[in-house]
């Protein structure tokens, strides 16, 4: 991930074969082809860390320690574990999807908003990991310049629709519990795909030097072409009208992270101070109401715990890596791609959360697939009418009914 948690460890994990790397940074007698400059290196003592950083560190660890174990690694375990989240990730963020389109009972703001961070880790499952898996068996990039761009432009623009999905979740479960009362006419259907839409179009198009600042490369060594897809940094020698890659790096991390997580943990401070400290402002509130708004407010405050709890390690790495202060051992790269299969892991989680926390997710979702009454004892009704227990539990009190 080149700038995103996704697209920088494409980048960092992978797709240049492996080369002859001289500790003192010599690399000679080989042509290098960048964006069809040629660049000669005749014994000439030029440093190639900038280059190299830019593209792969595994090569390293796999020339020099235990290749063959090294590479069923990377070239299968990860791949397959790629795979496995592919999976699930498909299919329990499209059921999670579908549970609440199909159940008109289930349009509250929580649940709209469940929806799109659903979308959004679909699109993340689509656009990054299969390519990131290739990168992993092929080692090369086979998808054009174009396609480059574009990938990394959208995984970079899907992760920070899920983590901005996670503050507005937060916003909302504030308004419900501290101004549970003044909150009901902002906390509408409507408003919530409004907020939905703005904020998609603001990651969209503040995104698009992504799209610039990424490319694909080909390079001549050993009398064979390669090409990667990588982060186009600045360098004097090869690349001087490239872009600042730490800066890049930086300011992703503190925008899709530290920034957001930081408004989540300051509305959580406020409301649960509010929320365990008994009745809601604006009049007197149920037990089960109160209960209610705990189990739904425990619940997302888990799930943007998840979701930092994956993405920190890899946000690190990316960090100290593009300010030189990440070394490359063995155990190091290790680390990095057991973060990189963490962090791609959190986009199948959630649906696994809903189902083992959320009764009423379990409910919702014995209804999608009997078409109709738990047990599937009676003939199914299309038009979704039918009054039994099962429908009776899940359509009252209509407008609260949350997916969590």
């Amino acid at each position: 991930m080149n700038g995103s948690p996704a697209t920088a460890i494409v980048e960092a994990i992978g797709s240049m074969p492996p080369i002859k790397y001289d500790p003192n940074n010599n690399f000679t007698n080989n042509t290098i082809n960048f964006n069809n400059n040629i660049h000669n290196f005749n014994n000439n003592n030029i440093d190639m860390r900038n280059f190299y950083s830019n593209v792969t560190d595994t090569e390293i660890f796999m020339e020099e320690i235990s290749p063959e174990l090294t590479e069923k690694i990377v070239a299968i375990v990860v791949p397959v574990l790629f795979g496995i989240i592919v999976i699930l990730g498909l299919f329990g963020n499209a059921l999670v999807v579908i549970v609440v389109a199909v159940n008109q009972q289930m349009r509250s703001t929580t649940n709209i908003l469940i929806i799109n961070l659903a979308i959004a880790d679909l699109l993340f499952i689509v656009f990054c990991v299969p390519f990131t898996a290739t990168d992993y068996i092929f080692r090369f990039w086979p998808f054009g310049d174009t396609w480059c761009k574009m990938v990394q432009y959208l995984i970079v623009v899907t992760a920070y629709a899920s983590v901005y999905t996670l503050v507005l979740m937060s916003l909302d479960r504030f308004l419900a519990v501290v101004h549970p009362i003044a909150s009901m006419s902002i906390r509408t259907e409507k408003n919530a795909i409004s907020a939905i839409l703005v904020t998609w179009i603001v990651i969209v198009i503040s995104n698009i030097p992504v799209f610039l600042c990424h490319g694909e490369v080909t390079f001549n060594y050993s009398s064979s072409e390669h090409t990667v897809c990588i982060f186009l940094e600045m360098d004097p020698l090869i690349r001087p009208d490239g872009f600042n890659k730490v800066a890049f790096q930086v300011s992703f991390f503190a925008t899709a992270y530290v920034i957001p997580l930081a408004l989540i943990c300051g509305l959580y401070l406020v409301m649960l101070v509010r929320l365990w400290g008994g009745a809601a402002p604006g009049g007197r509130c149920s037990a089960e109401s109160r209960r209610g708004k705990r189990r739904v407010t425990r619940m997302v405050l888990v799930v943007v715990a998840i979701f930092a709890i994956c993405w920190c390690p890899i946000q690190v790495i990316l960090v100290m890596k593009s300010i030189g202060q990440y070394e490359i051992t063995p155990t190091s790269v290790m680390v990095q791609i057991v973060s990189h299969v963490l962090a791609y892991m959190n986009s199948c989680v959630n649906p696994i959360l809903y189902a083992f926390l959320s009764e009423n997710f379990r409910k919702a979702f014995r209804k999608v697939i009997y078409c109709g009454p738990e047990g599937g004892s009676h003939p199914p009704h299309l038009n979704g009418r039918q009054i039994d227990a099962e429908k009776s539990a899940l359509t009252k009190n209509t407008r609260t009914t949350d997916i969590l």
